[in-house]
């Protein structure tokens, strides 16, 4: 019983990263109605900052660096501090002025990939800009420790609970006890109100945001000596952050905090039990990650009525759809040029060509999902692995022949995505977005880098073969064929033809009608309930046949292919190319990870390890200038120049739908 208490304790110093996150998250919720993805990245950059200050005394700025001492003389540990947490506080107040006020009253989708988008370029732009392996966090707080019985405690460790409930009482006093904090939590309920008071609503969610990055910036670099200095690790606490966030109804600091530091306590004592001899195999990797995942979904079920909606798909429009069509010369043409492209190409250009309509088929599962259903997915990267690890036991194990294995192994991601997808039936939203992103990382740790289910050497997958055609992805000094190549094609073009059949038809219709307004979708007759679950159901298999076909392309699959990083990737090229039209997942395809962007920057420009970066900050500056991305954008522009060269501009608008390649839907009926 020593040995628990001792790992509870243990735990209160990731349980007050986790409650401080959670506070921070709701303080910027209660100002603004953002759900902040980013908060881990912002104290990324802060506990970075001041690993480096501590090395050899260099600045490390988003451009260049500036020399305040040197390797024999860094700088001494307060001032580090004091400067670390004053560049959270300069990227929040940033991110404010650049990202988020710009997007009030926008899309909640928008929202949320905007912050998705500066979760990735923070982290991104920490792997450039500082040495990662070479950094490492140094002691903050007191190392001295006492005992109570047997239990040895850090004071360390105390002073870090401390410090969490310290933050989460500092904000609470804020919001409840000062006038500007009262202001804010009225300004943003009604901007108009707050102005007439005298009060400025910018200015108000401006102290917040620098308040709540400052009080996580802090509580990082307090703790990384603990912890330890993992950029991953610190950008993923804002999923149980979020949770326990959830658990507080994102409007009280005070169970916010305590259930970050149960939490913390729970995830030390699974560490624990790891070592016990009745402690089974398969729960020894991944389950103190899973935990968030089902904390989010019973807060969610069990309080979601009384959490507040603000950011919700009924307060705010999504983007237009853009309803698609199947013209035979344009279709044809493009699988045409496909095919030569592929023919005419060889090694990593043929590889990247096809990742390339790989990627297009899973952006396409997040065009169905979120842009036509509007339930904003981050787990589709999760659906795929999850095919992929399928394929392996159907193909190895089992010997389920092509293309019988992929269909099966599709089923089963959309198995996992119903699941997924039972928390929409509640919620919407952001909301819905936290909960997709936790099963994306619970999917992650626990099955996917899950020893006993997932071997360290990765999962062998078999080669494809058809009537006697060996359709596999290498053979001999050849890296991809052109036989294997010409059937990713054609398994795309017939997935995204039936996909676009049934968007354009009655199913795309009910589901724009249940985006737009649920109430109205139910007065008509339509099964509201089972149409999100049809929606996660397509979208998971969707993402599924993706996921076999990196699979087969990859040969052994490895839980480096289908991590989180690369389904938030996902949506943001996603978002980037138009979320609400297949053209826009064929243009996720083309800037996608690995794909024909990522080969022109490696292979011609030598820049490929400034993917993430320009990734992540096309998709910041989409979701502020342009929500409706690439492919809508060119919708419009192609329609205003066929108005100018006709000479009817206003009949043109009036009859848009006939006059644009593509119908727009207002998502916002009724």
């Amino acid at each position: 019983m020593s040995e628990f208490f001792q790992f509870v304790v243990l735990g209160l110093t990731l349980g007050a990263v986790y409650s401080v996150f959670a506070s921070s998250l709701i303080g910027i919720y209660a100002a603004t109605g953002v759900i902040n993805f980013a908060q881990g990245s912002v104290a990324l950059w802060s506990v970075y900052t001041v690993a480096a200050l501590r090395t050899d005394g260099t600045l490390v700025l988003p451009v260049g660096s500036i020399a305040l001492g040197d390797e024999s003389n860094p700088m001494s540990m307060l001032p580090a501090v004091v400067i670390g947490v004053a560049m959270a506080a300069a990227w929040a107040l940033a991110a404010h002025l650049v990202v988020f006020r710009p997007l009030r009253g926008a899309p909640a989708l928008a929202n949320v990939a905007a912050s998705v988008g500066l979760m990735l370029f923070l982290q991104a732009l920490v792997l450039l800009r500082f040495d990662t392996q070479e950094l490492f966090a140094q002691s903050v707080l007191p190392g001295s420790t006492f005992e109570v019985g047997e239990v040895v405690i850090n004071v360390s460790d105390l002073m870090m609970a401390g410090a969490a409930i310290a933050v989460a009482v500092l904000l609470w006093a804020y919001f409840g006890l000062t006038s500007r904090g009262v202001a804010t939590r009225a300004a943003s309920e009604d901007e108009l109100a707050a102005r007439l008071a005298g009060h400025s609503p910018d200015r108000l969610a401006a102290t917040v945001w620098v308040l709540a990055a400052m009080a996580s910036g802090l509580i990082v670099i307090l703790g990384a000596y603990t912890i330890g200095l993992d950029p991953a690790s610190y950008t993923y606490y804002v999923v149980p952050a979020l949770a326990v966030a959830l658990v507080g109804r994102l409007s009280s600091f005070g169970v916010a905090c305590a259930a970050g530091l149960v939490l913390g306590a729970i995830q030390a004592v699974l560490l624990w039990a790891n070592t016990l001899s009745w402690w089974p195999g398969w729960a020894q990797a991944g389950l103190g990650d899973a935990i968030p995942f089902v904390v989010v979904v019973v807060a969610l079920y069990l309080l979601g009525g009384r959490i507040p909606s603000r950011g919700s798909l009924d307060e705010v429009k999504m983007p237009l759809v853009i309803v698609p069509r199947i013209r035979l010369v344009p279709v044809t043409t493009m699988i045409v040029l496909a095919g030569l492209a592929i023919l005419l190409t060889a090694d990593s250009w043929r590889f990247g060509i096809v990742t390339s309509m790989i990627l297009s088929l899973i952006a396409l599962s997040l065009v169905l999902l979120t842009g036509y259903l509007g339930q904003i997915s981050l787990a589709s990267i999760a659906f795929a692995g999850t095919a992929g690890f399928a394929l392996s036991k159907l193909t190895i194990g089992l010997g389920v022949p092509f293309p019988l294995s992929i269909v099966l192994s599709a089923l089963v991601a959309t198995a996992l995505g119903v699941v997924v997808g039972l928390p929409a039936l509640r919620i919407r939203g952001a909301q819905l977005a936290v909960v997709t992103l936790a099963a994306a990382l619970a999917i992650q740790s626990f099955v996917f880098n899950n020893p006993v289910l997932t071997p360290y050497e990765g999962l062998k997958v078999s080669d494809p073969s058809v009537l006697g055609l060996d359709l596999s992805v290498r053979q001999g000094q050849n890296l991809i064929t052109w036989q294997f190549s010409l059937m990713v094609l054609l398994i795309v073009s017939v997935t995204t033809l039936v996909v676009m059949r049934w968007m354009g038809g009655a199913t795309g219709r009910i589901f724009l009608a249940v985006r737009s307004n649920e109430r109205a979708a139910a007065s008509v007759g339509i099964n509201v309930a089972a149409t999100k679950l049809l929606g996660f159901a397509l979208s998971a298999f969707l993402a599924g046949v993706g996921g076999c076909l990196i699979g087969y392309s990859r040969g052994q699959l490895s839980a480096a292919s289908f991590t989180v990083v690369v389904g938030l990737t996902m949506l943001a090229i996603a978002y980037c190319g138009g979320i609400t039209s297949v053209s826009g997942a064929f243009v996720a395809g083309f800037i996608g990870p690995l794909g024909v962007f990522y080969v022109f920057l490696s292979q011609t420009l030598d820049l490929g390890r400034y993917y993430e970066v320009i990734a992540a900050g096309g998709l910041l500056l989409m979701a502020v200038t342009n929500p409706i991305g690439a492919a809508g954008a060119f919708a419009e522009s192609a329609a205003a120049v066929r108005a100018r060269l006709t000479g009817h501009r206003a009949a043109a608008m009036d009859t848009e739908p006939e006059a644009v390649p593509s119908t727009k839907v207002d998502s916002h009926v009724g």
